[in-house]
């Protein structure tokens, strides 16, 4: 007797929207970003290059940023501008909450082509969105070009591990 096993095929459905086009985002969008690509000059990145800033809306209107900081002992003393915005603003905004986080990444070339912001620094947005208990919007795109959208963190790093789970 024979058995035979069925494989099954799971389906991840990722939800976000994509801009072609900057003069499709809100007007709040719009802010963001701009000013996030203002302090993204400001970034330390003489070793990769790559210029990253962070920018937060918070429930106050007030907008903050920071960018990537790389320091001789590249890449492990490094710090990027995701968690740098994150640990400031909780230390710094106790009452605030997050709305929205924009990630504006790329080198010395204008890239356009949305670049992404890793799983850990995903993994300490879903720390504050539980947190919060509120979801966190999170956009990310390059120098110009294209912009992705989700309407909460937790949509793209759906295998997060939450403290429920530890």
């Amino acid at each position: 007797m024979h058995t035979r096993s069925i494989e099954m095929i799971n389906v991840l459905d990722v939800k976000y929207k994509e801009y072609s086009h900057w003069k499709e985002l809100s007007n709040q969008d719009l802010l963001i970003i701009n000013k996030a690509k203002e302090t993204r000059n400001f970034a330390y990145a003489n070793h990769s290059k790559f210029k990253v800033v962070a920018a937060l809306l918070l429930d106050n209107n007030k907008i903050l940023t920071e960018n990537n900081q790389e320091i001789g002992a590249y890449p492990s003393s490094s710090i990027c501008a995701e968690r740098t915005i994150i640990f400031y603003t909780v230390t710094n905004y106790l009452c605030a909450k997050i709305i929205k986080m924009v990630v504006v990444a790329g080198k010395h070339n204008p890239i356009s082509i949305p670049l992404s912001t890793c799983k850990a620094r995903r993994q300490i947005l879903i720390k504050y969105k539980c947190r919060l208990k509120m979801p966190i919007e999170f956009l990310f795109t390059g120098i110009k070009g294209k912009v992705i959208k989700f309407s909460q963190c937790a949509n793209f790093l759906p295998f997060s591990f939450y403290e429920s789970t530890l």
